[in-house]
Order: structure tokens, then sequence, then C-alpha cells
């Protein structure tokens, strides 16, 4: 009998302690950040972007107390020859050819390719994901006319297309009208007639799988209207590719920045930007090797920063992923 009753008793025990048993609910952007942050190479690359936002974010208090206007020129700091002098207690980065402060044209420069960058993926993400909905969701005619002109797009060089279109809307007082002014504005049409094919594509294929799901025709069998359905039921559904896509594509939008403005066909002059100074250092980098490094170090550790934090989005995000 005293066996039996102690085995009752640790049968209680045992019921007891398992109703005491709490089990803790996270949402999916909680179970996002556990996962997150354990990717201490992500943790290190996000860290290195907000530095990088408020640096260009406090550019001018920045030059005004460790160095200089960016335009301003300083002749007295070339030497007998011309040439520039590198980096010194009041030169920080040193001097370009103009006599100009490279460490305030540094900070500048990331202003620009943040900017374009942040404009640029929004409004190509943005065509991207609508016209890619489109596509998926109602198919027929739609979808191949949608599909074309992406297939169209993609076949140009990417960065022969985005030196016409430049260059077309750099002349004069720019194109569409006079709508897209030379400059910034030039550079954020040319990335975004590029970049939104992509996103486009990719999310007429997550559409496609969608829209036959159970909860779809549930919306449907309810009345609900086509574009009810698409911006309720199946955008929400594509949060995590649209944040993953967006992350992977920023730095691309940086280089392509870079790039056209090396060419001469994206930021105009005065105004600093990482791909001019690359070019006007181009001629003088085994003399003056400060004004090519630093804004390509820039450059360098900005891509390598958004590439290392798309990663880590990507693995924190993918369900499969364990905690």
């Amino acid at each position: 009998m005293s066996a039996v009753r102690e085995q009752e008793e640790l049968q209680r025990e045992g019921a007891d302690a398992f109703v005491q048993l709490e089990i803790v609910g996270r949402t999916p952007w909680q179970l996002f950040w556990a996962r997150f942050k354990r990717d201490k190479i992500a943790i290190l690359a996000l860290g290195f972007i907000v530095l990088l936002v408020l640096c260009a974010i406090f550019a001018g208090p920045l030059s005004s107390a460790f160095g200089h206007p960016p335009n301003a020129q300083y002749p007295n700091k070339l030497d007998a020859f011309g040439t520039p002098t590198g980096p010194s207690s009041s030169f920080l980065f040193g001097v370009d050819q103009l006599g100009r402060d490279v460490f305030s044209r540094v900070l500048y420069g990331a202003q620009v390719s943040l900017e374009v960058a942040l404009i640029a993926t929004v409004l190509s993400v943005a065509i991207g994901v609508v016209l890619g909905m489109v596509a998926g969701y109602y198919r027929g005619w739609v979808d191949t006319i949608i599909s074309r002109f992406i297939d169209i797009t993609l076949a140009f060089p990417i960065l022969l297309l985005a030196l016409g279109i430049a260059s077309a809307c750099s002349l004069g007082n720019g194109c569409v009208a006079g709508l897209v002014h030379p400059g910034l504005g030039t550079v954020i049409v040319a990335i975004v007639v590029i970049n939104w094919t992509y996103i486009g594509r990719i999310i007429r294929g997550q559409v496609l799988s969608l829209r036959e799901k159970e909860f779809i025709e549930a919306a449907r069998a309810s009345g609900a209207r086509a574009r009810t359905i698409i911006f309720r039921e199946i955008l929400p559904n594509l949060v995590a590719p649209i944040i993953v896509y967006s992350t992977l594509i920023i730095p691309q939008n940086i280089l392509l920045e870079a790039a056209l403005s090396y060419l001469g066909v994206g930021i105009t002059p005065p105004r600093a930007s990482w791909g001019q100074m690359l070019s006007d250092a181009t001629p003088i980098y085994n003399t003056a090797w400060w004004y090519f490094a630093f804004p390509g170090g820039a450059l360098l550790l900005t891509v390598l920063a958004f590439n290392l934090l798309g990663d880590g989005v990507r693995d924190a995000l993918d369900p499969r992923t364990t905690t």
C-alpha cells in the first residue's frame, strides 16, 4: 500500500509541476530578433551602418569640429608643385588637388550615397511589388505584358542602360518635360528604371504560389474584391522577401551611384560623391594615395556592411532557423 501511495504522490507532484509550466508565445518579430542577435557579424555591420547614418546626418557639425567646409579651397595646402598634401592635424584625411578637405567631402559623400540608395530602393521596391503582385494575381494578358517588359529591360546591360538614361537626363533641363533634373534626380531615376524588375520578378513568383492557397480561396468565397485580396491578404505574406531583398539591393544601388558618378554622369560637382572623388583621384593616386584610399575605403566598408546585414536578415527570417 505504501508503494502505491508513494506512486500516487509522485504522479500528483508531476501533474502539479506540469500545470505550473507556462507556455510563452513569441511574435514573428521576437523570433526574428532572437535569431538575428546571435549573428555577431550582422550586429557589427548594423552598428557600422548606424554610425555611418549618424555621420551623414551630422556631417555639417562634424566638418566644423574636425575639418573644414567641403567646397572651401585652401591653395596654401598644396606643395610648390601644386600637389595635394597628405593627412595632418588640421586636415585629417589630407586635401585634394584643389585644396579641399577630403575628410569633409567623405562625410558629405556619405549623405549622397545613403540618400540615393534609400530613395532608389524604396521606389524600386514599391514599383516592383505592385507590378509583381498584379502580374502574379491576374495572370493572363496582364502577366504577359508585365513579364515581357521585365524581360526586355533585363536584356539591356545594366550599366550601359543606366549610362544612357543618366546621359540623356544630364543635359539642359533634364528629361520627362523637366521633371527629372540633372544630378541626384537623374541618378535615382536611372537606378529605379533598372532595379524594379528584379523585385517584380521575385514577387510575381511568390504571388503565383500564394494565390492558390486556401485562405485566398476563402477570401474570394467571402466576396472580397481583387484589390482587397492583393493588399490585405497577399501583401502581408510578402513582408519577409521584401525586407530581405531591400537590404540586399541597397549596396547595389550605392555601387551603381558611385559608378555613374565615376563616369561623370552622376552627381554633379561641386557636391561631393565618393564615385566622383575616386574619378578625380585616379590620375594622381600614386602621389596622393589618401585621396583615393579614404573615399574608396568608405565605399568598401559601406557596401560590405550592407551585404553582411542583408545576409543576417535573410538568415534570421528563414523559418528553418532554430532558436
